[in-house]
């Protein structure tokens, strides 16, 4: 605006009129807050840590931590301090189309349809770690985590077992087409209980999307720690277990 009143030698007024601005915002002042400095160090400090959150979840830690803080503000200091914007994700195809018929299940209550998949991590010697997750799509749950070395579908039947004894039978439970999953065992049992199969495409992932974030996130935040570097047996397995349950529970819904 200055610019244009000097090259021009218009006045204040005139130069609004033309450029289509109101005149109040040429004198407005920032507002500097007495906590600005403190707060864009606690977000850069917590980006540097959780370097695959976006805004969003930086501004649910910063209330967690006490900041009486709102997602607008954060993002204001986040893009002014050139943090990280998480891309865009590819399309992919569509789930339901625009009458309401759906491509795949939609959930429609809690215990409608549950979703569960296998993450597998890497410890020193090599040795496979795998874990069971299973989520709720409905509220967004995880409702457990299994961690073991070896898990088939015995192991799947006793982890479902447990977790309908407390929150009740699900109507629908979707997978992929691994062994464990489509093992005639589990099937034959999921139908005496009366839950439906309901299995992807193969090689399309995104239709069980919520349990993939999940594990983007039990991946990124848990298991990408050190303690899965530590020498041990039979016991260190049972500790690194332990410590992973417990850091995927801090997880929450999350999704």
């Amino acid at each position: 605006m200055e610019r244009v009143r000097e090259e021009y030698r218009l006045s204040e007024r005139h130069a609004c009129r033309l450029l289509g601005q109101w005149r109040g915002t040429q004198r407005y002042e920032p507002m500097v807050r007495a906590d600005e400095e403190t707060l864009t160090r606690a977000i850069i400090a917590l980006a540097s840590e959780y370097g695959r959150y976006g805004y969003r979840r930086i501004t649910a830690l910063l209330r967690e931590a006490g900041w009486p803080v709102g997602k607008d503000r954060v993002q204001c200091i986040w893009r002014r301090e050139g943090l990280k914007v998480p891309q865009k994700q590819r399309p992919r195809g569509r789930l339901w189309l625009n009458d309401g018929s759906c491509v795949r299940l939609r959930p429609e209550r809690a215990n409608h349809v549950w979703s569960y998949d296998f993450v597998s991590a890497m410890t020193h010697d090599g040795r496979t770690l795998r874990m069971l997750v299973l989520i709720d799509e409905y509220t967004r749950e995880c409702l457990a985590i299994r961690v073991a070395r070896r898990l088939g579908s015995y192991e799947v039947i006793e982890t479902l077992a447990d977790v309908m004894v407390w929150r009740g039978i699900p109507k629908n439970i979707r997978s992929d087409n691994g062994p464990e999953f489509v093992a005639q065992e589990l099937r034959n049992w999921l139908g005496k209980v009366g839950t439906g199969t309901l299995y992807i495409e193969p090689g399309s992932p995104w239709e069980n999307g919520y349990c993939e974030s999940f594990n983007g996130k039990l991946r990124d935040e848990c298991l990408n720690g050190d303690f899965l570097l530590a020498e041990g047996g039979a016991d260190r397995d049972r500790e690194v277990a332990s410590r992973v349950q417990h850091q995927a529970a801090t997880l929450g819904a999350g999704i």
